[in-house]
């Protein structure tokens, strides 16, 4: 019973970061209908912005603030200079230049960082936590991941829901034509959708990497589960993102700990299939996909 605990707490931490890449995932696809398979390369490069803050002024909130301010204007920039060239254009041309913009960004940071890896400090003890002499699985910066997700995606959630400006984003993301003839400023929704999934990637980045090395390459393994994750959860649904999470989080940690830490991405791709044959829509779906 000991064992099956440990095993579900390690999963829900887990799950928790892999919620927090789908989050930026689902926000970025809600925003602008863009699938972008380099968000996990702009949350690496701003974990080395953070990173480079830390070691210089020994303050981690203030690395913290600058990756996140980071992500903002990397989102943003890749919008305006990448992006905004396949607006109109078929949607496979956003996915090879998403795909080419994670190639470049990867190369760039072998360049300006060298591939070595690189610790990252987290934002609390990593000690783990026990009850008496029952030990749980998890740490205080476990428990400060969850509630930055849940936090996260609360705020997206009622954004969308409740404001103005995530009416608009929905409107420009559904019929960027018809939302311009009511008067919304398509290019600049599509800017800001962008800026807020960088930022959104960037949070992500900060939770992730104290529980890897940081290297130009690390974000990729996750990005594929965080990936997963937002599918099982319905890219339409920022609590479908972290309940997507905490599933495959949970799932893994059960195969991990039962049959073996090698059957961990078959686990994963074999959840991944299941979905997409049984209910490609994700798991809290409550509608058929609108199509643009």
């Amino acid at each position: 019973m000991v064992e099956f605990l440990e095993f579900t707490l390690e999963g829900v931490s887990a799950g928790m970061i892999y919620a927090a890449i789908a989050l930026s995932l689902v926000l970025i696809w809600r925003g602008t209908r863009v699938l972008n398979y380099a968000q996990g390369a702009m949350a690496m490069m701003t974990s080395y912005v953070a990173l480079i803050v830390i070691n210089h002024t020994g303050n981690y909130w203030l690395g913290f603030a600058v990756a996140l301010a980071a992500g903002l204007i990397l989102g943003a920039a890749v919008e305006r200079i990448v992006i905004r060239s396949t607006v109109d254009k078929p949607p496979l041309n956003a996915v090879i230049v998403t795909i080419g913009l994670l190639i470049g960004i990867e190369g760039l940071a072998g360049v300006l960082f060298t591939s070595n890896n690189r610790s990252f400090p987290p934002a609390y003890s990593i000690s783990g936590l026990s009850v008496g002499t029952v030990a749980l699985g998890i740490t205080r910066n476990d428990i400060f991941t969850a509630v930055a997700v849940l936090a996260a995606a609360g705020l997206i959630a009622l954004t969308f829901r409740y404001t103005s400006v995530g009416l608009r984003l929905r409107a420009t993301a559904f019929n960027a034509q018809v939302a311009r003839l009511l008067g919304v400023r398509v290019g600049r929704m599509l800017t800001l959708g962008w800026a807020l999934a960088g930022l959104l990637g960037a949070l992500a980045g900060m939770l992730v990497t104290p529980s890897t090395f940081l290297s130009p390459n690390s974000m990729d393994g996750v990005f594929v589960l965080g990936f997963t994750a937002a599918v099982i959860g319905g890219l339409e649904s920022p609590v479908g993102a972290v309940a997507g999470g905490l599933i495959l989080g949970v799932v893994l940690s059960y195969a991990a700990g039962y049959l073996g830490g090698e059957v961990v991405n078959l686990f994963g791709l074999a959840a991944l299939m299941l979905v997409l044959m049984l209910r490609p829509n994700g798991l809290f779906s409550s509608a058929p996909a609108r199509r643009v």
